[in-house]
């Protein structure tokens, strides 16, 4: 089991700056991609961002170049970097973590934590 704990969201204007971060713990091993994944009310979960354990990284049109996401393998722990910050941003961001199990893998989520980006 994988357990995934996400912090730093919170109330924000819009053009601001917030750090999110997701912190792993439990059977960690064969833990490949992570990534973050956001839900506004009334929408479909969708994905934000996601880094590989190589440090590849991928990202969705709308927040390229204004969010950037990191990894620190050894404190297990996952970042978002969010500037300029929009209120089409705000929703519930996931924390999501992939673990490879035989030829497939099995996708691990946190609680999520609400941004809000006032206009």
């Amino acid at each position: 089991q994988v357990q995934l704990v996400e912090s730093g969201g919170g109330l924000v204007q819009a053009g601001g700056s917030l750090r999110l971060s997701c912190a792993a713990s439990g059977s960690l091993g064969s833990i490949s991609v992570m990534g973050w994944y956001r839900q506004a009310p009334g929408k479909e979960r969708e994905l934000v961002a996601t880094i590989t354990s190589g440090g590849n990284t991928n990202y969705a049109d709308s927040v390229k170049g204004r969010f950037t996401i990191s990894r620190d393998n050894a404190k297990n722990t996952m970042y978002l970097e969010m500037n300029s910050l929009k209120p089409e941003d705000t929703a519930v961001y996931y924390c999501r973590a992939d673990k490879r199990v035989g030829f497939g893998r099995t996708p691990y989520w946190g609680q999520g934590t609400q941004v809000t980006v006032s206009s």
